[in-house]
C-alpha cells in the first residue's frame, strides 16, 4: 500500500480518536499472565497482561490490560490490542501481526511500524509467560522507570508526534 498524505492523515485521525479515549489502561492484579518489552529505537516500553478462562473447552483470552510509556501510537494500537483480543485462543493471539493488532486503526504507515511491533513483542512475552505468573504484578511499569505510580492515567496526545 502507497502511503499518501491523506492515508497517513486518516490513520492519525483514528489514532487521535483511539488516544481521546483508551481501553484497558492499567494493571491487572487477577492477570494469569504478563509480558513486558522495550524498544531501544524510540525509549518505549510496554507492559500487557492477560486473564484466560475456558470457553467451550478451550482455553480463550477473557480480558486484556496495559500500561504505555512512550509514542501514542504504541499506546493507541495497545488499546485497539486489548479489545481484540478478547475470546482468542493463545494461539490465534500468537498468530496476529502487528497490522492486524491495531485494529480499526487499519494498517500501520512505515514510520509506526514499530509501535505495532513493540505490542506483539509485549503480547508474545505474556503468552510466554516469560514475567508471569510467578512474577507479582504489583510493580508498575512507572515503578520500573523510578517514577511514582498515579492511580489515575491521563493521556494528553501531542500535537506533532513525528518522532515515533
Amino acid at each position: 500500500m502507497r502511503y499518501t498524505n491523506n492515508v497517513t492523515e486518516e490513520f492519525e485521525d483514528r489514532a487521535r480518536e483511539a488516544l481521546a479515549q483508551p481501553k484497558n489502561v492499567g494493571e491487572m492484579n487477577d492477570a494469569d499472565s504478563v509480558g513486558t518489552v522495550g524498544s531501544p529505537d524510540c525509549g518505549d516500553m510496554l507492559r500487557m497482561w492477560l486473564k484466560f478462562t475456558e470457553k467451550n473447552g478451550k482455553k480463550v483470552i477473557d480480558r486484556a490490560s496495559f500500561q504505555a510509556f512512550g509514542c501514542q501510537t504504541a499506546i493507541a494500537v495497545a488499546s485497539m490490542a486489548t479489545e481484540l483480543l478478547k475470546g482468542k485462543t493463545p494461539e490465534e493471539a500468537r498468530d496476529l501481526k502487528p497490522d492486524e493488532l491495531s485494529g480499526d486503526l487499519g494498517p500501520l504507515p512505515p514510520m509506526k511500524i514499530h509501535c505495532g511491533q513493540l505490542v506483539e513483542q509485549a503480547l508474545k512475552s505474556a503468552l510466554d509467560g516469560k514475567d508471569a505468573p510467578q512474577k507479582k504484578t504489583t510493580e508498575t511499569l512507572a515503578g520500573n522507570l523510578h517514577a511514582a505510580p498515579s492511580q489515575k492515567i491521563k493521556i494528553i496526545p501531542l500535537e506533532n508526534d513525528e518522532d515515533h
